[in-house]
Parts: C-alpha cells; structure tokens; sequence
C-alpha cells in the first residue's frame, strides 16, 4: 500500500474499533467527532480550505469553489455500520487525500478547484436512514423529517446536533438541510470505494482488473414490521394461552427468504427490537426492518408487496385462534409479497444510473494492466452518496477497488494493499483528467439539469457486485 494511503488508514485505525475486530463508528458520536477532527487535520497540514455545508458535510478545498467552480470533487464517508470493516468509507477519503498528494508532487496545475468531501452518517447506523448527510445536502428528504428522526436510545437528530455544539462544527438547526451554494460548488463527483462483492475477484486471469467503474445502482429501501403480542410470564403462562409476537418473527423471516427467491431480488432481515426484552418474559411486541434491493423495482415491489401506510400494530389473535397472521408461504407463493405482514415503507431510492459519457471516460483513463482493454463497467446493489448525489442531477461516477472475498460490512472486509495502490493511482489519474483535461473541464463547467438520473440502464450490465447500505 503506498506509505500515504497506509499512514492515513494506520492514523485512525483505533477509532471506534468493537472487540469484535469491526467498528462502531456511528454518527455524532464520541468515535465521529474524532474522525472528523482527523480530517479537518489531514486538509489544514495540506494548506486545503476547511467548509462546512448545512448538513454538516465536511469539505475541503483546493482553490476557490465560488470564484473558479464549480469544481470536482472526490471522497466518501468516515461512519460505520454496527462491527463494520475497515475499508468501506475510509478507503475513499484516504484515497482521496493520497491522490491529492500525488497530483500536487506531480507538479498538476489544475484548471478547477479540487475537493475532498467526508459525508456525514452515510451508513445509517444510528438514526436508521442511509446517506442521511447528502440526502440533507440535496433536500431528497425534507430537514424537518430528518432532524425528527430518533435513534436507539430516543435521541432525535436535533437533540443530538444541539447538544455536540460546538464539536459538530457548528451545524445550525435553523439552516440545516439543503444547501444550495455547496451543490453549485459541484461539478462532477467521483467516490471511490471497496468492492461490495466478487465481480472484479472472480474475472478470468486474461480479463483481470483491480479497478472497476460504478454504471449504476440498485432500486432499494427499508421496510419496517410491528408484530403485537401480550407480555406475560415465561414461566407460568400455558403455550396455548400465550400471544408471543416471536413466532410471528419466526415465520416473518422465512417469509422474506421466499418472497426475495421467488422476485429473484434480495432481501434481509437484520435488525429487530424485542420489548420487553427479557429473557424470562413473553413479549408485547416485536419491531422488525427489512432491506430489499434487486436489478429492478419491480423485483422489489414483488418482494414487498403492497405496504401499508400507517404503523398499525399486527392484531393480536384471540387464545383459540391460529398464532399469529395465517399467510406463511401461501402469499409469497402467489406473487403477493409480504404486505399482508402490513409492512411499512421507511425509505425508498430508486435505481439511479451514472452519466454513462463520464462512466465510460474514466473506464478508458483507468484501463487494465497489462491490456488495451477499458477498466470493467459495472453495477452494484450498495447504495453510496455518489449515487444520492447523481439522482439531484450532479454527474458523477464511481470506483470499486478489488475485495478478493467480496465480504463486506464485516471486519473481514479487506482489499490488498497493491490493489489499494491501484485505486489511488486510478483515481488520481481520472482526477488529473478531470482537471486538466480542456474538453472534461468544459463538461464540468458546462450548467446541469436538475432531473435526477434513474432507471435500469439500457442494454446488457457488464456486471452486478455485492449488496450494502
């Protein structure tokens, strides 16, 4: 790994780190203030410009973005999920600051500012909705949704953004939200990332990259399940008398194995909260989430089925009834997913697809060792800021660098040091393009639309990779 990427990655390596081995680098927390103070040092000992955007977006700069923009920008995001690996976020923002290093030694006179970007809570881990930082920044979700948003412990956003102050670099509640002069100060952005799967591990020797370009992302959301029960004593109350909402968990789950078989999607159910929680009580409620993705919405939705709109608990069946909603298997079966579960939708992004004239310029600038050959063009089913940033209408792309087992989330997660060195040079040469090239300058400078990029892209994907946020 090149002594940069390794000092920056080996600086924080300690941060938030589990027992397990994995991190616990969730937003706002003791763990993040560090890691954003991390940041704001690597820039300053850089001599780069240190900005702050409404949603607490950390930004910093090389060259004036207002007077010479709008300029490219790369990055990604320092926050984990819950025993996340090392590489998933920090890879992009190390890389980042190892590429800026490169350019400057190189001597690159660059004809557009450059910035580096660190987002804000991308994993979702505490308030429960992924990209929260740029989804504030393009107003996706409206603030007053986001800053109500609670965590585990009852928390809202806005009880925990007023109570770091000052530590939090000064997000004011009153502006937080979408910023329009940060995403004018965007003319084309390009995240680099570990690979969220096998693709690139498993090509065929005479057809080997380490570097892949993003083509598109999946549709994807989360779902949320209440299942009622009737709290009661686990030693003393008869199996027939019991109302226990963990049976219903048990088939709900099966259920969601089906329904992602039978779309030919994905879908996962991960997180659940139990109340009371206690080992010698029956249950009064369980609260489940599920995450599906596919190649189409429509897979999706068959996954899903029809949501309800409110968060309705399930009924509690009466003593001598079946326990529990009688539709395991059978609605699945017949193509009417899990909304008679009476999911309820948390979130939705539909597929978004990169500018496929910049995905296909940075797969020629990034090329493959040893062969005339363009980097691989492929999709993925993680969802990444980039791709937040390309549904508003900015242009962007991304890297994916080589994950020999394809694991992710999970402090198995890992990326060779050569292949990482490959990822800093492909990026520092798709940014020095970006900069310097006459006709990409042009394309960055040239005014966008504001119509998000979505839907599945046309023809043949050369590739699909791993599964995330």
């Amino acid at each position: 790994m090149t002594v940069a990427v390794s000092r920056l990655l080996d600086a924080i390596a300690d941060v938030g780190r589990a027992p397990s081995g994995g991190y616990e680098r969730f937003a706002w927390t003791a763990h993040d203030l560090t890691l954003r103070e991390w940041f704001a040092g690597e820039a300053a000992a850089r001599g780069l410009d240190v900005a702050l955007d409404r949603a607490g977006n950390q930004w910093a700069w090389w060259g004036d973005p207002d007077a010479d923009g709008p300029g490219v920008v790369t990055g990604s995001h320092l926050d984990s999920v819950p025993g996340g690996g090392a590489f998933d976020g920090p890879l992009g923002v190390a890389s980042a600051f190892a590429a800026f290093d490169a350019l400057r030694d190189a001597g690159v006179v660059p004809r557009r500012p450059l910035g580096i970007v660190n987002f804000s809570d991308e994993e979702g881990a505490r308030f429960g909705l992924a990209c929260l930082g740029s989804r504030a920044l393009t107003g996706t979700v409206p603030a007053d949704r986001l800053l109500a948003l609670r965590d585990g412990g009852g928390d809202s956003l806005a009880d925990v953004l007023a109570r770091v102050g000052r530590a939090s670099g000064g997000v004011r509640l009153e502006h937080y939200g979408r910023d329009p002069e940060a995403l004018a100060r965007i003319g084309v952005f390009v995240e680099l990332h570990v690979e969220q799967g096998r693709y690139l591990a498993d090509l065929p020797a005479d057809e080997a990259a380490p570097v892949a370009v993003g083509a598109a992302i999946w549709p994807h959301g989360r779902w949320r399940v209440d299942l009622a029960g009737e709290a009661n004593h686990a030693g003393t109350t008869p199996l027939a008398h019991r109302h226990d909402p963990m049976l219903d968990l048990a088939r709900l789950i099966t259920d969601v194995r089906a329904a992602a078989e039978h779309a030919g999607a994905l879908a996962t159910l991960a997180k659940v909260e139990v109340e009371p929680n206690g080992v010698n009580a029956i249950p009064s409620r369980v609260r489940a989430w599920i995450d599906a993705r596919a190649e189409t919405e429509e897979a999706v939705r068959r996954v899903i089925g029809t949501p309800q709109v409110s968060a309705d608990l399930v009924a509690v069946p009466e003593p001598d009834s079946a326990p529990g909603p009688a539709f395991t298997g059978r609605v699945v079966r017949d193509g009417g997913g899990l909304g008679a579960w009476g999911v309820v939708e948390e979130s939705w992004t539909p597929a978004t697809v990169f500018d496929p004239a910049l995905a296909a310029r940075l797969a020629d600038v990034v090329g493959r060792p040893g062969s005339t050959l363009p980097a691989p063009v492929i999709g993925t089913g993680a969802g990444h800021d980039a791709g937040i940033l390309a549904a508003s209408g900015v242009p962007a792309a991304m890297l994916f660098v080589r994950n020999p087992t394809g694991v992710s989330h999970s402090p198995a997660e890992h990326a060779p040091e050569a292949d990482c060195d490959a990822g800093v040079r492909a990026l520092t040469a798709v940014l020095a393009d970006l900069l310097t090239a006459p006709e990409a300058v042009e394309a960055v400078s040239r005014p966008r639309g504001t119509e998000p990029r979505r839907g599945a892209p046309d023809g043949d994907r050369p590739g699909t990779t791993g599964t995330g946020r």
